[in-house]
C-alpha cells in the first residue's frame, strides 16, 4: 500500500546483480538460458483488490482487462488483458455501527473510498447467521472478487487492520504512537473474522480462498491514527500469538485446506527478520511466506529466499509491489530483480488502478472517482503476465536483466529482457544447452516489444526474427522490453 514507498526504495540496501542503470551505456551481451537449473513452477500473477475494486468493482470490462488475456476495448482504444490469475481480497476493518455506546474512531486523513467495511460489526455475537454479521458490506469490492473468480482466478484473504472494535483505540488507520493496536483479547476474534469470512464466501460467493493472511506489513510502525488508509502494527510476538488461532479457527470450521499466509511484511529484509523470530512451532502453521517489494532495487533477496524456499521449505512469493514510475521500467527492473534472487512463485501488484499518476495500470480521480488514462506500465506488464503463464517452468538465466519459462507440454520457451541504459544494445540468446530448438516455421520467433520511453510500441507484436541454429539474436533500443517465444524446445 501506499505509505512510506519512496523512504524504502531510498534505504534500499545492498543491490544485488549491479545497480539499475540510469543514462549508461550497455556493452552487447549473450546470456546462456540453463534448463538444469529450475525455480519452480510459476503459480501466475495478482493484484490486490481493495480500494480500486471498492470503485469499479462492477465493471466488467475492467475485470476482463485484469483477470482474461482477452483485447478489451476502453477509452476507444484496444488494451491487452493482463491475464491475472490471483485476486487479493481485503478484508474490511470499517463499519459505521454503535455498539453499547462505542463507535468507529476514524482518521481525519483517510479517504472515504480507502475505508473498507468490514461483516463482523456487533462484537457481542460471534454467530455468523446473526444479526451482528452485515453480509451485504462491501458489495462493490467483493464483486470484483466474484468476476475475478469467474475469469479463473485463485483468491487469498487478508486484513490491513482487525475490524475497529478489536482495536485499543477503535481507530482501524492505528495506534495514536504507531504501536500495537490489536487488543490482546481479540487475538482469537481476529483470526475468527477471517476465518468466517473464508467459509461464507465458499458457500455463498462461489469463492474458495486458497489461502489466508491475517496481517498486513505489520511491523511497520507508520500505521497511525491519523493515516490515510487501514493499517495495523503487530509485533512478531503478537503474530505468533494470532498464527496459533488462525489455524484452529480455520480448521473448527472444517477449512483444513486453506492455507496460512504470513507476514506481509513491507521489504525483503524486514521480512527475513520476522521469519527467523519465529519459533519451529509458529513456523510450521505457515504454508506460505508473503513478502511485499517496496525496497525497490535494495534488499538481500538472496538470503530471504534461502531462509524461507531452501531451509524452511516453503512457498514463498512477491504478494504486493508498485512504484510511482509509470513507464513501467522501475516495475520491469524490479520485477528482473526478483526472478534473479528472490525467485517467487507469484508475483502480485498492490492496485492496478490508483489516483496517483504512476503508481497503477490505469489512473482515476480520487476525487469524482472516474477511470481516466492508460500508464505506459499496463502495457509493460503484459509482457510478463500474458507469456510467462501458471504452471511454467522458471528457468536460470544467470542475469537480473532476462527471465526465462518453459512450458515442457507445449515445448514453449519465453524469454522476457529489458535494456536498461540509454544506448541500443543487442542480446544473444545461446540454447544450446536444449536438446531441440527448430521455432516456428523457418525458425521463427515471434516477438513483442514496448518502449518504456513513453513513445514508440506499446505491446506490438512482430513476426521478423528466426534462430540461427541454438541461437537468438535481437537488437534492444534504449530502454526497450522484448519478450520471445521460442517454440518446438525440448530439455
Amino acid at each position: 500500500m501506499i505509505g512510506r514507498r519512496t523512504l524504502l526504495a531510498a534505504a534500499g540496501g545492498t543491490v544485488l546483480g549491479g545497480a539499475l542503470a540510469t543514462g549508461t551505456a550497455h556493452a552487447d551481451a549473450t546470456i546462456a538460458v540453463n534448463p538444469s537449473t529450475t525455480y519452480g513452477a510459476w503459480e501466475g500473477w495478482g493484484t490486490s483488490l481493495a480500494w480500486w475494486a471498492n470503485v469499479f468493482g462492477a465493471r466488467d470490462d475492467f475485470a476482463d482487462l485484469f483477470f482474461t488475456t482477452k483485447s478489451v476495448t476502453y477509452d476507444g482504444r484496444s488494451l491487452p488483458g493482463l491475464g491475472f490469475t490471483i485476486a487479493r481480497y481485503n478484508l474490511g476493518a470499517c463499519s459505521w455501527n454503535t455498539v453499547d455506546g462505542a463507535s468507529m474512531v476514524a482518521s481525519p486523513n483517510i479517504p472515504r473510498f480507502k475505508q473498507i467495511e468490514g461483516y463482523w460489526q456487533d462484537w457481542r455475537n460471534e454467530d455468523p447467521a446473526s444479526s451482528a454479521w452485515k453480509w451485504t458490506a462491501d458489495a462493490t469490492q467483493r464483486a470484483m472478487l466474484v468476476k475475478a473468480t469467474q475469469r479463473g482466478a485463485v483468491s487469498e484473504l487478508f486484513a490491513n487492520s482487525p475490524m475497529w472494535w478489536m482495536c485499543l483505540n477503535h481507530n482501524p488507520s492505528g495506534a495514536s504512537n504507531g504501536g500495537n493496536n490489536l487488543q490482546s483479547w481479540n487475538y482469537r476474534q481476529h483470526a475468527s473474522h477471517l476465518a468466517a469470512v473464508a467459509l461464507y464466501a465458499r458457500n455463498n460467493w462461489g469463492v474458495n480462498f486458497a489461502t489466508v493472511d491475517p496481517f498486513n506489513e505489520p511491523s511497520s510502525t507508520w500505521w497511525t491514527a491519523t493515516g490515510t488508509q487501514e493499517g495495523c502494527h503487530m509485533d512478531a510476538s503478537v503474530q505468533a500469538a494470532v498464527l496459533p488461532y488462525m489455524r484452529s479457527e480455520l480448521d473448527r470450521r472444517g477449512l483444513t485446506g486453506v492455507r496460512i499466509s504470513a507476514s506481509d511484511e513491507t521489504s525483503y529484509d524486514l521480512a527475513r527478520t520476522t521469519w527467523n523470530s519465529f519459533g519451529s512451532s509458529t513456523k510450521s502453521l505457515v504454508n506460505q511466506v508473503n513478502v511485499h517489494g517496496y525496497q525497490g532495487s535494495g534488499g538481500r533477496r538472496d538470503l530471504l529466499y534461502t531462509d524461507v524456499v531452501t531451509t524452511s521449505r516453503k512457498v514463498l512469493w512477491n504478494s504486493e509491489t508498485g512504484d510511482g514510475d509509470g513507464t513501467g521500467r522501475t516495475m520491469a527492473s524490479n520485477l528482473l530483480l526478483d526472478f534473479r534472487w528472490l525467485h517467487p512463485t507469484a508475483w502480485c501488484y498492490w492496485q492496478v488502478m490508483d489516483p496517483t499518476a504512476g503508481w497503477g495500470m490505469i489512473k482515476y480521480d480520487g476525487s469524482t472517482l472516474q477511470a481516466g488514462a492508460v500508464e505506459r506500465k499496463h502495457y509493460v506488464m503484459a509482457q510478463f503476465s500474458r507469456h510467462i503463464r501458471p504452471g511454467m517452468t522458471i528457468l536460470d538465466t544467470g542475469v537480473d536483466y532476462a527471465v526465462a519459462a518453459l512450458d515442457r507440454t507445449s515445448r514453449r520457451l519465453v524469454i522476457v529482457a529489458l535494456n536498461r541504459s540509454t544506448s541500443a544494445q543487442t542480446l544473444t540468446f545461446d540454447l544450446s544447452r536444449f536438446s531441440t530448438v527448430t521455432g516456428g516455421s523457418g525458425g521463427l520467433v515471434p516477438r513483442w516489444t514496448t518502449m518504456t520511453s513513453g513513445s514508440g510500441d506499446a505491446y506490438v507484436a512482430r513476426s521478423d526474427t528466426f534462430l540461427s541454429g541454438k541461437s537468438l539474436r535481437s537488437t534492444f533500443a534504449a530502454g526497450a522490453l522484448q519478450t520471445f517465444q521460442v517454440d518446438g524446445v525440448s530439455i
